[in-house]
């Protein structure tokens, strides 16, 4: 028998993406993370979930660390900013919130894939 390690929680990791344009996945924006000197330019989902992996490398989650810096973000006019809270990892398992804040949104994943789909979802319409 083969006992699963448990999941810790990861301190619920917050990292905030503004998307300024998306199309099939190509997306013109920015992520910022506490861990980032201001903001860091994405232009696709695979690589925003990528840089999010990274930067929870960096942390070793589930372990805590350093106080996080509070996240500082302005909205500009034709944006979307979204809040991405991980609450969980393992291995390359994430479960967390996606929060819309413009639409009054929240909605739970439970996977860096149905991540993507989400914001594929929000966005393509």
């Amino acid at each position: 028998m083969v006992l699963r390690e448990r999941m810790f929680p990861c301190q619920s990791r917050e990292a905030v993406v503004t998307v300024q344009t998306y199309h099939n996945g190509i997306m013109d924006g920015y992520l910022q993370h506490p861990r980032l000197e201001g903001r860091e330019k994405i232009q696709s989902l695979s690589q925003m979930v990528l840089l999010l992996n990274s930067l929870l490398d960096l942390e070793d989650c589930p372990n805590p660390c350093l106080p996080l810096v509070p996240l500082d973000f302005e909205k500009k006019e034709n944006t979307a900013v979204f809040r991405i809270q991980i609450l969980f990892r393992e291995h390359y398992t994430w479960q967390g919130r996606l929060i819309w804040p413009d639409e009054n949104l929240e909605v739970v994943f439970h996977s860096a894939i149905e991540l993507i789909q989400l914001f594929d979802e929000m966005l393509g319409e």
